[in-house]
């Protein structure tokens, strides 16, 4: 059976992420002085990315004071990535957008989320050349919560009109995303490595299906 809907994470998922998120984090996290291991930021790869600096920088300060500091990293995390997807080279994972193509003639309706904040997603899709390839495109402010929560899901699904969660698909490269998803209970949750996490986490981590990549997706729904 065919999905209705397919909700798809995009940096590491849709668009190559060669380490350029975590460059931004380690020079936003150190500048801010605020603690960090590299664990922390590989398990928080696909999370809401205020979520992330304000939870790391209430180590270390008090709330009100935390809240500030990771209000200013953010922005400078921002500002870095930004830098680095104007000047340098953006690309999608290899097929991703052949598959999107045909899973929407195919009538599957196309969602695309990102932790990133709206400015920086709408850069990407542009660089990509994929407007109007998604029905629906959602950054890191547009739901309550972000992932491992499925507000990201649900939202997509109250705005394309698709009221059966059975019939959505949910992929995405990190565990964040997987969990979203089984929190869904979306019909399908797949994850795929072609970004942040190999098989291990990934296959640790509860889903319906593991792919190499979304260019499988076709061949995966018939």
């Amino acid at each position: 059976m065919v999905p209705q809907l397919l909700v798809s994470d995009f940096a590491g998922t849709a668009m190559k992420e060669e380490g350029g998120v975590l460059t931004a984090y380690r020079l936003a996290l150190t500048a801010h002085d605020i603690p960090f291991t590299e664990e922390d930021l590989a398990a928080r790869r696909g999370a809401n990315k205020r979520a992330v600096f304000r939870e790391l920088a209430a180590r270390n300060r008090p709330s009100g004071e935390a809240n500030d500091v990771a209000d200013r990293a953010l922005a400078r995390f921002e500002e870095a990535l930004r830098e680095e997807y104007t000047t340098g080279e953006v690309r999608e994972v290899d097929g991703a957008e052949t598959a999107f193509r045909q899973l929407k003639a195919a009538g599957v309706k196309l969602a695309l989320t990102s932790g990133f904040d709206r400015g920086l997603v709408d850069l990407l899709v542009r660089r990509l050349r994929w407007e109007g390839l998604f029905d629906f495109v959602l950054s890191g402010g547009d739901a309550p919560a972000g992932r491992p929560a499925p507000f990201f899901i649900y939202r997509t699904m109250m705005d394309l009109g698709v009221h059966d969660v059975r019939r959505v698909a949910v992929v995405g490269d990190t565990p964040l995303d997987l969990q979203a998803g089984m929190n869904a209970r979306a019909g399908w949750v797949i994850g795929v490595l072609s970004g942040a996490h190999g098989l291990e986490a990934l296959g640790a981590t509860e889903h319906t299906h593991l792919l190499p990549s979304v260019a499988s997706l076709p061949a995966l729904f018939g």
